[in-house]
């Protein structure tokens, strides 16, 4: 029976080539993006899943109240001593590690030399992270002060055909390491990132000791059947413990498998992150793959007409229902064995660029069971829910009244497929409305001035010879002589990612219950004047001033905090003790456009700094690349010159946002597609059945234009009704979207309105193809057929 089946569901598909190749192509596009979306999902959804006992992992975070104004924020970097403080009082935790976020050093062997990611990470680390090793004892390595742990990719590269363990590398131009263990590679799906691992003594400084200063990331592993419920409770009291009763911060730990997932907190609870672009993609992965199947169950509906008769026949010789949706079924299922195939190579020619444009390793392993379970699960879940009404449709329709000629279908179709058709394209102007306000979004991220002036802005590393004392000034004295650069400062972080935080800003009057957590970096002279940020009072930090170095600069938040309105000359104390206030800086911007601009504090300790920001005259960069790889070389010639430009560092923190972007583009494009397809082949089969309508019509004078408006305008109907049904819901799922920026553009009117125009458009255009094409049949023609 189901060689029958098969047999002459191919014999009805050869029979109608065009509405089988419309309905091939449509389910072979859904399908295909569904399955690079599913890639993608279950990517997105390992991270960090390879670790052993991952579920007993845990990453730190703080969360702090505002006793003022009840408000919960939630940090992701942590004061040093926090680390063994949760390992001596937290019975629950059998393990607990800090680590600097990670840096890039200089690695080098003999001449061969570069750039690297690594940690300094104190003793614990492989108790908690318990990654294997290809070679030696990586627990025992990190606790000597002399050795490194590098990864198998680093070990290769540096000592290629040779066995690592025991040779020598330098770090940093600084101190020779002997390799005392070999890791294997991380996966990419990990958000730990680091090639080389070294003992946290060996760059601790007396600040990093400090309970006001949070720099580093801190992670725990609980014990054997431990929960986070019960770690916790005995977590609530430690910064009360450690620093002031009235001190309200409070850590709190996240499984590291969620760390990926949930980067938003709010009011101390996850709130979403990259989650709810996974669960966004999932719904339009089943859009799509709807939107396909529609046009099957259109067009199967619409020529159910033509399928009547057969079914009346077979029913008389005895066939049964069930074999009937047997039948037709079986065509489903076939027509989506074909998408299947289609679909597969349409990927696996995909994947490249998909990877390229979303940083990803994704590839389809012909090998693994559970791929092709998908897929198979995939093409009978298509073949049926695209068959599914069509087969109880037709199957049910009465031999009697068939073969006699009296068969009349009433509106429940011709209904069934306006819905269809609607919700359809309410789905396919969901997405164009999505096109147009993440677009919309985008650019004013990249085009918001955020206060201080990020274009023309390169900085440098600091690191060997300049990255401290004299050398660091001098340095930078040099770049500042060149005729293509305006102005140079050493700072702390980026000033565009101030990642730092810290609850030691005190002053004079201060109410003791008022909470001070700041954003705080150090910074050199000519801060201000490179960024261009405008000083609201006082003056910038000057380069050499004994008396600078127990000076503040803050913005205008940390003056409200304060509650001053002239706070330039007061006194403050903070990290480097009592001093004046000689500058207050315009708000600007110091992170993504997520978070609210928050109190700054900058101080002037220019040897703790890791970057050189210049800026270079407009219109002069090649030059003063040059002109900087020069200084680089006389002042630093053991490192590399290594440079970047600060707006792809501020780009950088919207990834995101623009994986988001381009992902709607090319889908909501597809999906335009396939609803097209679908249209298309419904527009060519009302032509069809209209034939002898539009001929006498023609030969009762109507004109072209007339018998084109009449085919077009049912289907333009209903592209309207799904306008007005897909606004409301787009409109409630962007400002959702708009709602996670602190400062975003407005969802405008005229986002809908384009929508709608540019829907109707695509309609009309695709109708109006095969309406065309009727009326300018030859009526004469058209009736002597009949």
């Amino acid at each position: 029976m189901l060689h029958s089946y098969l047999t002459t569901a191919r014999r009805n598909l050869a029979k109608n080539k065009l509405y089988t190749g419309i309905n091939v192509f449509g389910l072979a596009l859904g399908m295909a993006c569904t399955l690079l979306i599913g890639l993608w999902v279950k990517d997105e959804l390992s991270y960090n899943h390879y670790l052993s006992g991952a579920d007993q992992i845990y990453f730190v975070r703080t969360n702090s109240t505002n006793r003022n104004t009840g408000e919960v924020g939630t940090g992701d970097v942590t004061p040093g001593p926090l680390q063994n403080a949760l390992s001596k009082d937290v019975p629950e935790v059998a393990a607990a590690v800090k680590i600097n976020p990670w840096m890039e050093l200089l690695v080098k062997v003999g001449e061969n030399g570069a750039k690297e990611k690594g940690y300094y990470a104190t003793d614990d680390f492989f108790r908690v992270f318990q990654l294997p090793a290809v070679k030696g004892n990586p627990q025992a390595a990190l606790a000597q002060t002399n050795q490194v742990i590098i990864s198998k990719k680093l070990a290769d590269k540096y000592f290629p055909g040779a066995d690592a363990l025991g040779k020598t590398l330098q770090l940093d131009n600084d101190k020779f390491y002997v390799v005392g263990a070999v890791l294997k590679d991380l996966p990419a799906t990990s958000t730990l990132k680091f090639d080389w691992l070294v003992n946290w003594k060996e760059q601790e400084q007396p600040w990093q000791k400090t309970w006001g200063n949070s720099s580093f990331l801190t992670y725990v592993r609980l014990a054997p059947n431990t929960t986070a419920a019960q770690a916790e409770p005995g977590m609530k009291d430690i910064y009360k413990r450690y620093t002031d009763p009235q001190n309200t911060n409070v850590p709190i730990i996240q499984p590291i498998t969620d760390v990926y997932l949930y980067g938003d907190y709010k009011m101390g609870k996850p709130a979403g992150g990259r989650i709810e672009y996974v669960r966004v993609f999932s719904i339009v992965a089943g859009f799509l793959l709807l939107i396909a199947c529609i046009n099957f169950m259109n067009l199967a509906t619409a020529r159910s007409a033509t399928r009547a008769r057969e079914v009346g026949v077979r029913k008389v010789v005895g066939a049964y229902r069930s074999a009937l949706v047997g039948q037709f079924l079986s065509e489903s299922v076939l027509t989506s064995m074909m998408a299947a195939v289609l679909a597969l190579a349409a990927v696996w020619l995909a994947l490249p660029v998909f990877n390229e444009l979303f940083g990803k390793h994704l590839a389809l392993d012909l090998t693994e069971p559970a791929l092709w379970a998908g897929i198979a699960a995939l093409t009978l879940l298509t073949g049926l829910m695209a068959g599914s009404y069509p087969a109880l449709f037709l199957s049910g329709l009465k031999p009697v009244k068939i073969l006699k000629g009296k068969l009349q279908f009433g509106s429940g179709p011709a209904l069934f497929r306006r819905v269809l058709v609607t919700f359809q394209f309410a789905l396919s102007i969901f997405l164009i409305v999505g096109m147009l306000a993440v677009g919309t979004q985008m650019q004013y991220l990249r085009s918001k001035h955020l206060g201080l002036d990020r274009d023309n802005v390169v900085y440098l590393p600091l690191e060997g010879n300049v990255a401290q004392g004299a050398k660091m000034e001098a340095f930078r004295q040099e770049v500042m002589r060149q005729p293509s650069v305006v102005s140079a400062t050493a700072t702390g972080m980026l000033p565009v990612n101030i990642q730092s935080s810290s609850g030691d800003l005190t002053w004079p009057g201060k109410d003791p219950n008022l909470q001070t957590t700041v954003t705080a970096m150090t910074v050199g002279a000519d801060f201000v004047r490179t960024m261009n940020i405008q000083l609201v009072d006082g003056r910038d930090f000057r380069p050499g001033s004994a008396a600078d170095t127990s000076a503040y600069l803050i913005n205008e938040a940390a003056a409200r905090l304060m509650g001053e309105k002239n706070p330039v000359g007061k006194q403050i104390k903070f990290w480097k003790g009592n001093g004046p206030v000689i500058g207050v800086m315009k708000d600007f911007h110091m992170s993504s456009l997520h978070q609210a601009i928050t109190p700054l504090v900058l101080t002037y300790i220019p040897e703790n700094s890791a970057y050189l920001l210049v800026k270079t005259r407009a219109g002069q960069t090649e030059q003063a690349l040059t002109a900087l790889k020069k200084v680089a070389r006389d002042f630093n010639p053991d490192y590399p010159f290594n440079y970047h430009f600060l707006d792809e560092e501020y780009e950088g923190l919207y990834r995101s946002e623009r994986q988001v972007h381009t992902l709607v583009d090319y889908f909501g494009v597809l999906a335009i597609l396939i609803s097209c397809l679908g249209l298309f082949g419904l527009a060519a089969f009302t032509a069809e059945q209209r034939t002898k309508e539009i001929g006498v019509r023609k030969v009762l004078g109507a004109s072209v234009s007339n018998i084109v408006t009449l085919l077009s305008s049912d289907f333009l109907k209903l592209v309207l009704i799904a306008l007005v049904l897909a606004s409301p819901v787009a409109w409630w799922a962007l400002s959702s979207w708009l709602g996670t920026f602190a400062y975003s553009t407005a969802l405008s009117w005229w986002i809908f309105a384009l929508a709608g125009v540019s829907a109707t458009a695509i309609a009309l255009f695709t109708v109006s193809f095969q309406a065309i094409k009727a009326a300018w049949l030859n009526p004469v023609t058209s009736l002597r057929s009949e």
